[in-house]
């Protein structure tokens, strides 16, 4: 259950609308239910303002349609990250008012609306190259589906330096950028030597053998030299987006911020 939704429970029991008991049945899952192979957190919005997310990629599909059956009815947005076709065909069946992109590999439902008023500004992903494309749409997607106000910009890599830099202008209008690069993992480093906003580095597994899956990349953003630039996990283009969405979110108190 959300926030608005447990509001709006609250104030109906309050005017007498609907009796202690009525709502205690609706509150029957709350905070947390239990389904085949799973429990679902519905209080975890209500604690972090980010909602409980599948990881898809270990899941069955009918494990994936159990789970978001659950979440559906209490959740905004619902997510199921790293998605495969197959799978997701089948949980489309199933579930049809999802959408799935098949580059980032995920299945969106029930995005929330941009509310620019409780957003610091835009926020920017960007990547060094072309292969790296999908890690950032997980980023842009997840972040688009949270209610932020969010631009792309692909394919900038310091092999170019002068692609990168026509987007200076782009970049200074940014409260928070996520930079998506793989073999040495340069670009998150460059644009935070250029900005002022906060830069939040995810290395790619894409490279040749001595990046090591994506090891190489994440060390050169570890030992980068430019301040404001932290780093997240391999190819973790969600993890990226999360921490993005809590630093240009204004008030992070899913409940605070409704009063």
């Amino acid at each position: 259950m959300d926030q608005s939704s447990l509001k709006q429970l609250l104030s109906l029991v309050q005017d007498g609308t609907c009796s202690i008991n009525e709502a205690l049945t609706k509150l029957r899952h709350f905070p947390a239910e239990h389904v085949t192979d799973g429990c679902i957190d519905h209080q975890r919005n209500l604690r972090t303002g980010i909602a409980e997310v599948i990881y898809g990629a270990s899941k069955s599909a009918e494990q994936i349609i159990t789970i978001a059956r659950a979440l559906i009815p209490h959740t905004e947005p619902v997510l199921v990250t790293r998605v495969n076709q197959e799978k997701a065909t089948t949980v489309l069946e199933s579930l049809p008012d999802f959408s799935y992109n098949k580059i980032a590999g995920m299945l969106i439902a029930k995005c929330r609306k941009t509310n620019l008023q409780n957003c610091r500004g835009i926020v920017i992903v960007a990547c060094a190259g072309t292969s790296d494309i999908p890690v950032a749409e997980e980023a842009f997607l997840t972040l688009e589906s949270m209610g932020n106000p969010v631009v792309k910009t692909y394919d900038i890599g310091v092999a170019g330096l002068h692609r990168l830099l026509a987007h200076q202008s782009l970049f200074d209008q940014a409260s928070v950028i996520v930079a998506v690069a793989g073999m040495e993992g340069a670009l998150p480093g460059v644009i935070a030597g250029l900005v002022k906003c906060p830069v939040i580095g995810v290395p790619t597994s894409i490279g040749y053998g001595t990046n090591f899956g994506g090891v190489a990349a994440l060390l050169g953003m570890l030992n980068s030299c430019a301040s404001g630039l932290a780093a997240v996990n391999i190819d973790n283009g969600f993890g990226a987006a999360c921490m993005a969405h809590a630093i240009n979110i204004r008030n992070p108190d899913p409940i605070s911020s409704s009063q």
